[in-house]
């Protein structure tokens, strides 16, 4: 049984920062200890002036794979999230064919047990004709069942009202949401075709995808999960209208119903499209300046309970089509906790309220078992970052399959030196290890 013994680290974990030593061993956190511990391992890490932060828990990522695989797939985007200090994974269903059996949600799995670097949890899909096939759902080894209350892949887009009440009302797991009124959207889609043509400019996604087409159904969702007393997470919020349905007065693990921001949406705002283009084409649309400083804010007075990343690759021939033609989403996972860490660097988070929303948080909201934080007899899902170590994000750094990041050109100050997954070191310093392979998330249910 290998060990690996981290000393002089700066330990980031549940609201505090201290030097210490960290023992691993057997995949275990074995010792925590604010002395330097001197005791044999067969691996010495001397973090003299790094950060050791429990693993960002990215609760929303879309891999691609099966059926998409020309974007991405499960093996180049988890080696690209454990570069980026990822170490757990929940991904979604809009792969093809949807997710939308339990038999294709256990293919996910096996996919993922022979290829995935990050430890790993796929969202059972949600329909408005699937709702046998939901109910048969693990809440144990699943991390939750995904409804598209606005367009998606193929047949996940649950608009009927009927549908819904029944998924609210019988599913007792945890159901995610993508919230965006689809009648909404078409109705401003078609007034800027009227004015434009096929030529709509991308300045005019977060007009046609718009603050009202969010908060109509992020309210509606709300206003069901109250009804039925459903347990509700609303993921990638990107209004600061929305963040009134949230409660911030209760614990989040008494919490109903919480929210997810991206950081696409902590970073982006509207003034660029302009630079970005398509590049920065999401859904739901970055919007204002006012939005995104109010998501930030969200987030550290606890509206909003976690931060994820929403990577969701496409070409880059893809992402170059006019407007209507490129499809909405990026890839992110790489460099979602670097630019956090810039955000603190600027003063607007803290490294514990980082840890609290990417690891800790995540954790409680989801029952995660045994992960997300740095105590002893946790899984050893770790990572060392050094704030001091400037590097600029271009297309020969990246490693998505897609081969390029909506950050290209962005100088971060700070870099992820290495990634542990279950006390192997999955990531260092440009090198992977292919001998291990992440594990299947359960669920304290």
């Amino acid at each position: 049984m290998s060990t690996t013994l981290i000393h002089h680290a700066n330990i980031v974990n549940e609201g505090k920062i201290f030097q210490g030593s960290v023992l691993l061993s057997g995949g275990l956190i074995t010792e925590i200890s604010t002395d330097t511990l001197s005791v044999p391992a067969d691996v010495v890490i001397d973090a003299q002036g790094k950060y050791l932060l429990p693993g960002m828990i990215d609760d929303q990522v879309h891999f691609r794979e099966p059926g998409l695989i020309h974007k991405a797939d499960i093996y180049s985007e988890s080696r690209a999230a454990v570069a980026g200090g990822i170490t757990s994974y929940m991904e979604m269903p809009n792969t093809v064919p949807n997710t939308l059996t339990q038999e294709l949600l256990e293919d996910k799995y096996t996919r993922a047990s022979v290829s995935s670097f990050a430890n790993y949890s796929f969202f059972m899909g949600a329909s408005n004709d699937n709702l046998a096939e939901v109910l048969k759902t693990n809440p144990r080894n699943v991390c939750g069942v995904k409804i598209f209350m606005g367009s998606s892949t193929g047949n996940m887009l649950v608009d009927n009202r009927a549908a819904l009440d029944a998924l609210f009302s019988q599913c007792k797991m945890l159901i995610a949401t993508h919230c965006e009124d689809e009648g909404i959207i078409r109705n401003n889609m078609a007034a800027y075709r009227e004015k434009y043509g096929e030529e709509v400019p991308v300045s005019c996604h977060p007009l046609i995808r718009s603050a009202e087409a969010c908060y109509a159904s992020s309210s509606l969702a709300v206003e069901l999960a109250k009804k039925h007393n459903t347990r509700l997470h609303i993921l990638h919020i990107s209004t600061a209208k929305e963040l009134g349905l949230f409660d911030n007065t209760l614990p989040l693990a008494a919490k109903r119903i919480t929210a997810e921001a991206c950081i696409h949406h902590l970073w982006f705002t509207d003034a660029d499209y302009a630079t970005k283009g398509n590049f920065i084409k999401w859904n739901p649309a970055v919007k204002t300046m006012a939005d995104r400083d109010a998501i930030l804010k969200g987030v550290l007075d606890n509206h909003i309970d976690v931060i994820a990343t929403d990577h969701a690759p496409h070409t880059l021939e893809e992402k170059s089509a006019t407007y209507f033609k490129a499809p909405s989403g990026g890839p992110l996972v790489q460099h979602a906790m670097v630019a956090l860490l810039e955000l603190h660097k600027q003063g607007k988070i803290t490294l514990e309220q980082l840890v609290e929303k990417t690891s800790h948080a995540v954790a409680t909201c989801f029952g995660i078992e045994k992960r997300g934080f740095i105590r002893k007899g946790y899984h050893a899902d770790l990572v060392l970052a050094d704030t001091h170590s400037p590097w600029t994000v271009d297309r020969s750094n990246v490693y998505y399959k897609c081969g390029w990041s909506p950050f290209e050109g962005t100088t971060f100050s700070s870099r992820i030196t290495h990634t542990f997954v279950n006390g192997n070191l999955a990531y260092q310093d440009g090198r992977f290890d292919e001998s291990h392979r992440g594990e299947r998330l359960l669920f304290n249910r």
